[in-house]
């Protein structure tokens, strides 16, 4: 037990425990239940909105499964990975202002309270609802495998003991703060991520001699490492062109940010955040993977690549600033699950049971049933999660497409294409999400491309296609 490294974590784990206590009690004395649990009250600044999209999107992938990717590829996962560049800035400049201002007169709380109103049909809900469930729970899996796994890297407690305590601690600050619980910890976790990535970046600089040392050592081990082919040569241009649209531009489809972009208070802090999040998801996303890639030379052979940020730190580190650093990775994992286990839950309280099962229910068994519902999802994704797959990155990548083929054309275009209707995006949902999982099944990568990419396309097309069919047109008035 590394008591040293443990300290400065546990401190961190109390303050988000100390953060939730504090934030339920805000949500009891609220005006609207649904409005503060899943959405904070319409109420994020600039610089919240900005940390919480950045915490929600920087996950396990950004700090622990794609560092461990550059350190097996080299510099050319480093320039995959920064397509994520224009995340923040695209989803708001996309959704804007119209989508805030939409959600504001329907009353939305959630992505799909949007499509309900936008489409008027049972089955867009229904399939929405589905889609969410489905992908973010291979998205929750790979978080709790992320957490679960630098736990036991720094601590020595087997993997499942890790995993109960990262679960633990996410659950019960979810259910007792909700999503406002939720943004105020993505705040503070976005500005441990920065300070982490300074601190561990710098320490494998000076532990592997410096740059120009190291670059040396890549360059005789394996030249590819240093070019943008990736160190087997499968980074093909293609390929990383296919990586714009799955971490850069599509991610507006991403009902985890989406919904983000219904919660802030003004233009004013629209227009702040694009510009921080800008920043600080380029900072992180760049230093980071650069670290993964100097690892290699700092620590070489480590047979599990999602453990090299934890060892890399231990390594290159005093005990008691790794546990600092560590509280980076933890705050992204943590913050990506904290965001996601609410989506799911709101999917399954707000747009089903709600929607079309028990309409007229109190608020009182309403805050029961969604603090039960986030529990028992969390419990289940914790079984899930007890057999963790080799790469994390790529579980969450899964789930990563499969939401973006399934939302990005029934949200942008029914935001700004009044012809859309149900039967368009109904057909968009099914076509999006039944190729992709049939070419992630049979063809994966088809063309040297991700699976993602082909999906989308066809997709659109089932979109307008099916909305030159007769359906249900939108509300002038609101869209």
């Amino acid at each position: 037990m590394n008591w040293d490294v443990i300290l400065p974590l546990a401190f961190f784990l109390i303050s988000v425990f100390l953060v939730g206590i504090y934030t339920s009690r805000h949500i009891k004395s609220g005006p609207s239940f649904l409005q503060d649990y899943f959405l904070a009250g319409r109420e994020l600044g600039g610089f919240v909105l900005a940390m919480t999209m950045v915490a929600t999107y920087g996950s396990a992938s950004s700090f622990i499964g794609g560092p461990g990717a550059a350190y097996q590829l080299g510099l050319g996962w480093v320039l995959l990975a920064m397509a994520q560049l224009v995340t923040g800035y695209f989803t708001l400049a996309v959704l804007g202002k119209k989508f805030a201002i939409v959600a504001r007169k329907i009353n939305a709380v959630t992505l799909i309270d949007f499509l309900k109103a936008r489409y008027e049909s049972k089955w867009v809900v229904i399939l929405s609802a589905l889609s969410i469930v489905v992908f973010l729970f291979s998205a929750m899996a790979a978080q709790w495998v992320g957490g679960g796994r630098l736990i036991e890297s720094f601590t020595g407690v087997s993997y499942t003991t890790a995993l109960f305590i990262f679960s633990g601690s996410v659950l019960v600050y979810v259910i007792a703060g909700g999503f406002r619980a939720v943004v105020i910890t993505d705040a503070i976790q976005g500005v441990v991520m920065v300070i982490g990535t300074v601190i561990i970046l710098a320490g494998t600089i000076l532990a592997g001699g410096g740059i120009e040392n190291i670059m040396g050592e890549l360059r005789a081990e394996n030249p590819n490492l240093i070019t943008p082919y990736g160190s087997d040569q499968s980074l093909t241009p293609l390929y990383v062109s296919s990586f714009w649209i799955l971490v850069g531009v599509g991610v507006v489809g991403l009902p985890q940010i989406s919904v983000r972009a219904m919660s802030y208070r003004n233009a004013k802090a629209m227009h702040r955040a694009m510009i921080i999040g800008t920043f600080v998801v380029g900072f992180i996303m760049l230093g980071m993977h650069l670290a993964g890639v100097f690892g290699r030379v700092v620590l070489p052979g480590i047979e599990v690549p999602d453990k090299v940020m934890p060892l890399l730190a231990l390594e290159v580190l005093p005990g008691w600033l790794a546990g600092i650093v560590l509280a980076a990775p933890l705050a992204a994992v943590m913050s990506t699950v904290d965001s996601v286990l609410l989506l799911v839950s709101s999917a399954i309280i707000k747009d089903v049971y709600i929607n079309y099962i028990k309409p007229d229910a109190e608020e009182q068994f309403v805050k029961k049933l969604s603090f039960g519902i986030t529990a028992v999802v969390g419990l289940s994704v914790f079984a899930m999660a007890i057999n963790p797959p080799d790469l994390l990155i790529w579980l969450n990548l899964f789930a990563f497409g499969g939401l973006e083929a399934a939302f990005i054309w029934p949200i942008v275009l029914g935001l700004y294409w009044k012809r859309g209707n149900a039967n368009g995006a109904i057909a968009s949902l099914i076509v999006g999400v039944g190729s992709y999982m049939f070419l992630h099944l049979n063809y994966p990568n088809l063309w040297g491309m991700h699976t993602v990419v082909l999906p989308i396309v066809l997709s659109l097309i089932a979109y307008i296609v099916g909305s030159f069919t007769k359906g249900v047109r939108p509300h002038t008035n609101t869209f």
